[in-house]
């Protein structure tokens, strides 16, 4: 099915049920562990795009599991980094084939890692309200270079989130919107790049099921997670995608 063996197809539909899973109790890291596991079996582009729609569809869900109107008032507190990850992620999408993947993975994993570290040490980083706005361009531009060749846009996001102190039920709601905004911008990018095509979307559509599954139970669980709980495996989770995305980077250099 799909071109591939049918142990492949079971492992990667296992990998989404848990990648939804975390998505519903955290709000992120669905992409990079799809990622991940996909780039082992799979080639980069293939495993770019059997992500793709599994990740837009659980982000419009996550965004607008609060309604209309608060989804609404979290696109205008947040237009700037918004803007920045749609813009950006256009912009690398087109260079997907020329830049060195290793170099972004690690210039992205090692500071991620640092951060969440550094926050679980007990020492917080806050950031001074003047500087809030740059930091959430800054954010957005980093997430949008990553997002359109690597499909994660996620961490410098939650970095921002983290920094600046956003509540449980906020911090889920804006990574929900931005994402799912970086999503439509990703989808659109990669119709047009061709790594969204005839062969790759079925397998994408087929991969929504699992997602969604793993997300309503994810859902549960983060509904008793008190602040503390949320904030401590927000930070774990982090440290993991940090990590990760170092071994993705120092893979790629070494092969």
């Amino acid at each position: 099915m799909f071109g591939l063996d049918p142990a492949i197809l079971a492992v990667m539909i296992a990998v989404t049920l848990f990648a939804g899973f975390v998505k519903g109790a955290v709000g992120f890291a669905m992409p990079t562990i799809m990622m991940s596991a996909f780039a082992s079996v799979l080639p980069p582009q293939t495993a770019l795009a059997a992500l793709i729609l599994p990740t837009l569809v659980t982000n419009l869900i996550q965004a607008g599991r609060h309604g209309i109107g608060p989804a609404a008032q979290t696109v205008r507190r947040y237009r700037w980094h918004i803007g920045a990850v749609a813009l950006f992620i256009l912009v690398s999408a087109a260079l997907i084939q020329s830049v060195p993947q290793s170099l972004m993975y690690l210039l992205l994993g090692v500071p991620i890692t640092g951060f969440a570290v550094w926050q679980l040490s007990g020492r917080p980083l806050a950031l001074p309200i003047r500087h809030a706005r740059r930091a959430e361009i800054v954010t957005g531009v980093i997430g949008g270079l990553y997002g359109g060749i690597s499909g994660i846009w996620g961490p410098p996001l939650i970095v921002y989130l983290l920094s600046i102190g956003a509540p449980k039920a906020e911090q889920m709601r804006v990574q929900g919107v931005v994402f799912l905004m970086g999503a439509v911008v990703l989808t659109l990018a990669h119709l047009a790049s061709g790594v969204l095509n005839a062969q790759t979307l079925p397998l994408s559509a087929l991969l929504v099921v699992p997602g969604l599954v793993g997300m309503l139970i994810g859902l549960r669980v983060h509904d008793r997670l008190d602040v503390a709980q949320f904030r401590r495996w927000t930070l774990v989770l982090l440290i993991l995608t940090g990590l990760n995305l170092v071994r993705r980077g120092l893979e790629i250099l070494t092969d």
